[in-house]
């Protein structure tokens, strides 16, 4: 995924060509040629199990995740979504910007009354579980306002 920031020399870059396909990424250039980070979040098919042996280590020592990209650009299987408006991707590589991610979070959580990314609400609200099993989950939180949400959610205080 990809996601239009105001400093990309800080990321990793993905450039697009005119049909919005990619066509070449950068870690962390100091010149970039487009706003697009990317974002680590990805899906692989079976393939990047073989392609992941033929990593070498980098400079660092590690095997890099921009070179299993890489190998998928190669070849052609490069897909990235971009994120659009009213998606909100949050860096947190820094201590700045996770304090920041933290109170964006925050001033959405107490304005809406609604918990970002809750995977109970979620599983309870696509009927992967029922809500005896979210009250079983909350009876371990109640002295917390994470466990009064969810009991939130089963009485139908919560929307």
């Amino acid at each position: 995924f990809g996601y239009q920031v105001r400093d990309p020399q800080r990321y990793g870059v993905v450039t697009f060509d005119d049909q919005g396909h990619a066509t070449s990424l950068e870690e962390k250039p100091p010149d970039p040629k487009s706003r697009y980070a990317v974002t680590g979040l990805y899906f692989y098919d079976n393939q990047v199990v073989d392609m992941a042996t033929q990593l070498k280590p980098s400079a660092r020592g590690e095997l890099e995740i921009t070179d299993i990209n890489r190998l998928y650009l190669e070849q052609g299987m490069l897909r990235v979504r971009i994120f659009g408006r009213g998606i909100a991707w949050l860096d947190t590589g820094t201590h700045e910007s996770l304090l920041q991610a933290a109170h964006f979070i925050q001033v959405l959580q107490e304005r809406q009354g609604l918990m970002v990314s809750c995977p109970e609400e979620i599983a309870f609200k696509m009927g992967y579980i029922q809500a005896p099993d979210v009250r079983r989950m909350a009876q371990e939180m109640t002295g917390n306002s994470y466990g009064q949400y969810l009991l939130s959610l089963v009485s139908g205080d919560a929307r």
